[in-house]
C-alpha cells in the first residue's frame, strides 16, 4: 500500500521542472504518505564548499518561524544562580554537577538539547564523549554556550534549528511538519535558505547552492529552483 502512495506522489512531481519554494509548499501537502502518524518534512542543500577545509566549514542555526513541529527535552548546565531563570524559560532540567554526574554514571541522555553557561564548560568537558556522538555537545556557534541562558532556552523551545554541512556538502535540516499550512512551511524553508546565505565562506566559488530537495519522510524529493530561492531569501 505503501508503495502505491509513494508512486502516486511521485506521479504529481514534475521531474523537469525545478519548483519555488512556495509551490513545492503547496506540492508537499498533497503529497502526504502516511495517513498515520504526523510526517517531518525536510531539506537537503548541497553546497559548493569542501567542509575539508576551516574556512569552508558552513555550520550554524536558525528559529524557524513556525517551528519544527516537535517540542525539545532541554537541559540546562548552569551554577545555582542560573537555575530559575532556565527553568522560567523552558527548561526540562537545570542544574550543574548533579547532571553531569547523571550523563557521566548513568550515560543518561534523556534530552534533545544542551545550552551551558561558559563557567560550565570546563566540567561538562568530562562528558564530552558522550555528547559529543550525539550532537549534543553545547557550542558558541551556535548559541547553545551563553550567559543569556533564558533566551538560547527559549529559542530552542520555539523551534531553534542547529545545522553543520556534511562530509559531502549537503546540510539537511527539519523545516516543519505536513500538517503545517504550505504558507508556514515555505516561511521556514525561505528562513532557512537565508541563513545558510549569510554563512556563505568568502573562499566559496561559483554557484554557492547546488542543489535544494524538500521531502516528506516517507515521500519523494521535489527539487527546488536555486537562483530563485536564493533571490527570495536574500
Amino acid at each position: 500500500m505503501a508503495g502505491k502512495k509513494y508512486k502516486a506522489a511521485l506521479e504529481q512531481i514534475n521531474q523537469d521542472k525545478r519548483y519555488s519554494t512556495k509551490d513545492a509548499a503547496v506540492l508537499l501537502d498533497q503529497m502526504k504518505i502516511s495517513t498515520k502518524s504526523d510526517e517531518t518534512v525536510d531539506i537537503a542543500v548541497r553546497l559548493n564548499v569542501d567542509p575539508k577545509h576551516a574556512d569552508q566549514m558552513v555550520r550554524g542555526m536558525v528559529v524557524l518561524p513556525h517551528g519544527t513541529g516537535k517540542t525539545k527535552r532541554v537541559l540546562a548546565i548552569v551554577k545555582a544562580d542560573k537555575v530559575s531563570e532556565a527553568e522560567e524559560a523552558g527548561a526540562d532540567f537545570a542544574g550543574g554537577d548533579e547532571y553531569i554526574n547523571k550523563i557521566k554514571d548513568e550515560n543518561w541522555i534523556d534530552f534533545d538539547s544542551v545550552v551551558a553557561t561558559p563557567d560550565m564548560m570546563g566540567k561538562i568537558g568530562s562528558v564530552a564523549r558522550i555528547l559529543g556522538p550525539r550532537g549534543l555537545m553545547p557550542n558558541p556557534k551556535v548559541g547553545t554556550v551563553a550567559m543569556d541562558v533564558g533566551r538560547a532556552v527559549r529559542e530552542l523551545k520555539a523551534g531553534r534549528v542547529e545545522f553543520r554541512v556534511e562530509k559531502s556538502g549537503i546540510v539537511h535540516a527539519p523545516v516543519g511538519r505536513v500538517s503545517f499550512p504550505a504558507a508556514h512551511i515555505q516561511e521556514n524553508i525561505d528562513a532557512l535558505l537565508e541563513i545558510l546565505l549569510k554563512l556563505k565562506p568568502a573562499s566559496a566559488k561559483g554557484n554557492y547552492m547546488k542543489s535544494i530537495t524538500v521531502s516528506t519522510t516517507h515521500g519523494p524529493g521535489i527539487r527546488i529552483d536555486t537562483q530563485a530561492a536564493m533571490s527570495v531569501a536574500n
